[in-house]
């Protein structure tokens, strides 16, 4: 089974839900879940463009949409708040998803909405998205500006409400700016190797090593841009080389999946990230194909014992020891 640390099905919720549609989950998603053996992950509460202008409103729109879902769906999705939850829901033969927070842009300077968004279930928090906001920049920000006063503050807080702190679209002072301010594991939840594809959104070795000497993990991207500089080279088996080299610079102990897929998205949402026709890697045009990240994986040499670690053991690692 697969742990996805990254997907963005709570926008997709969203939209269906302002239609006055119900049980969305089952009708959008489940079935290509269950076909990719993903088991559960973390879906994500993002301020979406053109949603973004008033990231607050949207950031409640989607906590109601989740509010409404979750008890059509509860026969097959548990949202979980801790890894007892998650291991509940994987002996009752159901998937999972921990709320998550794509970036803080809603909270402006007021850090008591972190203890709400907690309150409602969120266990996981970046800063920003790509944007530059009052708690620290994105990677499309003014490449000098880090984490200010605020955004350490946010960071501690955080980390002591026991959610997991994620670097993925940080610009890189702010990258090491929140490394020098955090304790324990950080994580990076969909991100692939700079050395590989020279995209701002992508993490260089040191900041790879950096990331594994917190004990924290770093999430292989399925997005195409962040795989190859050329369109033709964004293959599955260019994706696997993202794998390879995090695991040669990281360990094995420290590479998961957080496959961010967006073929469900569009308009403006969508072409808010996205230059190409499409999003998604040849060979892994959406989650039902997520095996063949598996058999790649094997053909490359990886030994069953340390497929499961990245399919999954590894999350649930971080899940056990920082959600409380």
């Amino acid at each position: 089974m697969n742990f996805d640390a990254h997907s963005d099905i709570w926008t997709d919720v969203t939209q269906h839900h302002l239609k006055g549609e119900r049980d969305i989950f089952r009708k959008y998603h489940y079935e290509r879940l269950k076909k990719g053996q993903i088991e559960g992950g973390i879906f994500v509460i993002w301020n979406d463009p053109p949603y973004d202008k008033d990231p607050l409103k949207r950031t409640r729109q989607m906590m109601e949409a989740i509010a409404c879902e979750e008890p059509d769906c509860a026969d097959i999705l548990k949202v979980s708040h801790s890894y007892s939850d998650m291991m509940t829901a994987r002996s009752e033969g159901k998937m999972y998803a921990f709320i998550g927070l794509e970036g803080l842009k809603s909270i402006g300077e007021d850090l008591d909405l972190i203890d709400e968004f907690y309150q409602f279930g969120a266990r996981h928090a970046g800063l920003t998205w790509n944007e530059e906001n009052p708690l620290a920049t994105g990677a499309l920000g003014t490449p000098e500006r880090g984490l200010t006063d605020v955004g350490r503050r946010a960071v501690r807080k955080i980390q002591d409400l026991g959610m997991i702190l994620d670097v993925s679209h940080l610009n890189d002072a702010s990258f090491w700016d929140l490394l020098d301010t955090a304790t324990g594991p950080v994580v990076a939840t969909h991100s692939n190797c700079r050395a590989l594809c020279n995209r701002p959104r992508n993490l260089m070795d040191d900041q790879l090593k950096e990331l594994a000497r917190t004990g924290g993990i770093v999430g292989l991207n399925s997005f195409n841009e962040f795989v190859h500089m050329e369109e033709d080279k964004q293959t599955l088996e260019n994706l696997v080389k993202h794998l390879v080299h995090m695991v040669e610079v990281m360990g094995i102990d420290h590479v998961g999946f957080g496959f961010d897929f967006s073929e469900f998205l569009e308009g403006d949402t969508l072409g808010s990230f996205s230059s190409q026709s499409t999003p998604f890697t040849i060979g892994l045009e959406d989650a039902s194909y997520v095996p063949n990240v598996i058999e790649e994986m094997k053909r490359v040499g990886f030994h069953e014992d340390e497929i499961e670690k990245i399919a999954y053991k590894n999350w649930h690692r971080i899940i056990k020891e920082v959600v409380k």
